[in-house]
């Protein structure tokens, strides 16, 4: 074999090994950004079926979640029943506004959940009339087939549902970095049961690697401390059930917020 052709083969074998150790590399990281990015649609329904059934506080109804990413862009909404009829209608709307909400008041350093910002919203609270801030956009909330509603086609998914929504079940979304990926908002049963039930359904699709927040662990649990009317910490929301606060307490415990690898 020639040397002018030994060199045109060293020259393919280099290349070939540089093609395959890229398409290896391109694997990897691909693999890497789908584990940190937001669930699909399918894994956030069978997340949120599963913790339906559970004791959740409330009234044992099925449930409507949505997912937004960090523009506030829709990206799934999903109900636990067999049909979109199985669950209240309303709360399809309500659960986008949730998750626009924390999407919205959370940051790379402080998780704010709905359920903190039930206090301070109102009558003489440092933030009354955050709730009125920011309205659904109308057009996207009631547009296309009804038959769309809830699938992969769900007429939301692709726009900005906006809309403030100052009560328990939205959470924003962290990545195993702590990169903050946007948020998911439950609706459909008491508002102390949404919380419950969205905090179970963020912690099962492992996106709970959460900062810092304002309740008294330090995460963005939904915070039991109003008298009268006033919150003392200005974070608290309502209670709606002794079991539903029970719950939510134990909530640090069995369904704990994971630390990221940049804490």
């Amino acid at each position: 074999m020639n040397y002018k052709r030994k060199v045109i083969i060293m020259k393919k074998n280099k290349a070939v090994f540089t093609f395959f150790a890229f398409m290896l590399f391109s694997t990897l990281f691909s693999l890497q950004s789908f584990a940190d990015s937001l669930p699909t649609h399918v894994e956030i329904k069978e997340a949120l079926k599963s913790i339906v059934g559970e004791e959740n506080g409330g009234f044992g109804l099925n449930m409507w979640a949505t997912v937004v990413d960090r523009d506030g862009v829709v990206k799934a909404v999903v109900f636990s029943g067999n049909d979109r009829g199985d669950q209240w209608p309303g709360s399809r709307i309500i659960s986008a506004q949730k998750a626009n909400t924390a999407n919205a008041f959370s940051l790379p350093e402080l998780a704010l959940s709905t359920a903190n910002l039930f206090g301070i919203t109102q009558p003489l609270g440092s933030l009354y009339g955050l709730q009125h801030s920011n309205p659904v956009n109308i057009e996207v909330a009631y547009r296309g087939p009804s038959e769309n509603i809830g699938t992969l086609n769900d007429p939301m998914v692709g726009y900005k549902i906006g809309g403030v929504n100052v009560f328990g079940g939205g959470l924003a979304l962290y990545d195993s970095s702590g990169k903050i990926l946007g948020a998911i908002g439950v609706s459909g049963d008491s508002s102390c049961a949404d919380h419950n039930i969205a905090w179970k359904l963020r912690h099962k699709l492992n996106l709970d690697y959460i900062p810092k927040g304002v309740s008294p662990t330090k995460d963005d649990n939904i915070v039991y401390d109003i008298t009268g009317f006033t919150s003392v910490s200005g974070w608290g929301h309502s209670e709606c059930s002794l079991e539903a606060a029970e719950i939510a307490g134990e909530l640090p415990k069995t369904h704990p917020v994971r630390t990221s690898k940049k804490q």
